[in-house]
């Protein structure tokens, strides 16, 4: 039983940004994609998905389930009211600690950094010098160019410099470091005042409560949006946990929910853990069209909103 899930992120307009640079669906090209999945697709909920995978019930053969990462303002000012005038739920994954503590997460300040200096060789040199100054103050750090020759590596969405970034602010370098040092070029690049920061960017949980009100659905993508599967078990079910009980604060039923799992990062012990507690759908970041047959339903892979026409 195929079943197309779109991934989506930042929906904005671009054209009245701050931040143009950030990589996000345009609000024009948004609305393109609504119309092209309206004449192509038949827009599925959560809860159908979750009878399908239980074979329960049978998904249209044009199923498409529409997605949403990271619980950000957009979704409520832009894509919120577009789906509700076209009677279509959107499944919304918020990790709850920007909304309930105004931390910005390191994730968007890699992106608004990255957005904020177009020339990423600048941040490269700010990085090596807060890794250094982090080595002489005492971390235990691998050589400068032990990280160059790891993470400097091609990709196919970004230039190497970009991806060496990334991937040293995500994971590269140890927590403590890392959360300092992209603090520290996140106050350097994008804003001193994170609070205010991630007020702009997040909405709030009056605004989820809405739309729970509103027939949008709500899922977990943990509380501090952190690789999973770098966690041991303890600290993975502490995650989830909390995370569940954000869930309940916006009024989303404990039975049969869905997990996110933020960077698409989860093992054996994650499948377990969220198994236990009456998971029914767990969300992946690998690319394909997801086969209910086929897929686990705790595995379940996207497509990502930038491979689907928008016409």
């Amino acid at each position: 039983m195929a079943l197309t899930i779109v991934m989506y992120h930042y929906v904005r307009d671009l054209g009245r940004s701050r931040y143009p640079a950030i990589k996000a669906r345009t609000l024009e090209a948004f609305k393109g994609q609504l119309d092209y999945i309206g004449r192509n697709h038949e827009v599925v909920t959560m809860k159908q998905v979750a009878a399908a995978a239980r074979g329960e019930e049978r998904l249209p053969d044009n199923a498409c389930w529409l997605t949403f990462d990271d619980g950000y303002l957009d979704h409520y000012l832009n894509v919120f009211p577009l789906l509700e005038a076209r009677g279509w739920e959107g499944s919304f994954f918020a990790p709850a600690q920007p909304i309930l503590e105004g931390r910005v997460l390191d994730v968007n300040k890699i992106h608004f950094i990255l957005a904020a200096e177009p020339d990423a060789g600048r941040i490269v040199e700010e990085l090596r010098r807060q890794v250094e100054r982090a080595r002489e103050d005492g971390a235990d750090l691998r050589p400068w160019d032990d990280y160059v020759a790891e993470y400097m590596t091609q990709c196919h969405l970004d230039t190497p410099e970009v991806l060496f970034i990334k991937l040293m602010l995500q994971k590269g370098l140890p927590e403590a470091v890392r959360n300092r040092v992209c603090d520290e070029l996140f106050a350097r690049f994008v804003s001193a005042d994170e609070v205010a920061f991630a007020s702009e960017l997040y909405l709030s949980v009056d605004q989820a409560r809405t739309m729970v009100r509103s027939g949008m659905a709500f899922g977990g993508h943990g509380y501090s949006h952190q690789w999973l599967a770098s966690l041991d078990g303890e600290a993975q079910a502490r995650d989830i946990d909390r995370s569940l009980e954000f869930l309940g604060q916006l009024g989303v039923p404990a039975e049969d929910w869905t997990i996110c799992y933020p960077y698409g990062s989860y093992d054996r012990t994650t499948v377990e853990l969220v198994r236990e507690r009456g998971c029914a759908l767990g969300l992946t970041t690998r690319e394909a069209v997801a086969d209910l047959g086929r897929d686990g339903a705790l595995e379940l892979p996207r497509v990502d909103t930038i491979f689907l026409p928008a016409a």
